[in-house]
């Protein structure tokens, strides 16, 4: 019912405002910068023909151009043969060290957890003889290149309790 309404409310008197739309004076183009009416000028007055080849319609122009023709076709859409295969199982690893009440079923290859994470640093920190770049790599199947980033740039924190300097600390109790 709304829609009737509406399109007759828009269809209105709609013959009268299209011709009177129509019949309205054409907007004028854009008025010429004062600098350039000049040399506008002077050009035409010196060249009267350029006028004339303005407005003409060149015929070579217009035979070639109606000899154009445009042949388009739609792109030729492929059916499904059927669902995608599916994809590759990834290979899991079991989470290292005894952090196991956590929800960690099991871990990507090339993945560690945050524990993990902060377990190998803490390892290398206190052992680095013994936790190598190349046996965290191997033991948590990590590439090289992943793991000597890794212990560049990142360090565990460090809590130190520095002793009072002077004897007459409170004591706490």
């Amino acid at each position: 019912m709304g829609a009737s309404v509406a399109r007759a409310i828009r269809n209105f008197n709609l013959e009268n405002r299209a011709e009177r739309e129509i019949s309205k004076m054409k907007p004028s183009p854009a008025p010429r910068h004062p600098s350039t009416k000049s040399l506008l000028r002077e050009q035409m007055n010196s060249h009267p023909d350029i006028k004339g080849d303005i407005a003409r319609k060149d015929d070579k122009l217009l035979s070639l151009l109606k000899d154009v023709y445009v042949d388009s076709k739609d792109p030729v859409q492929v059916k499904d043969v059927g669902p995608p295969p599916p994809p590759e199982p990834k290979e899991y690893r079991l989470p290292k060290g005894n952090h196991f009440d956590m929800n960690i079923e099991n871990i990507p290859k090339g993945k560690i957890s945050v524990v993990e994470a902060l377990t190998l640093l803490n390892n290398h920190k206190l052992y680095p003889e013994t936790w190598t770049a190349e046996k965290i790599a191997k033991e948590y199947h990590l590439e090289q290149k992943d793991v000597n980033s890794l212990l560049k740039y990142f360090v565990t924190f460090e809590v130190k309790i520095l002793p009072p300097e002077d004897k007459k600390a409170i004591q706490s109790k």
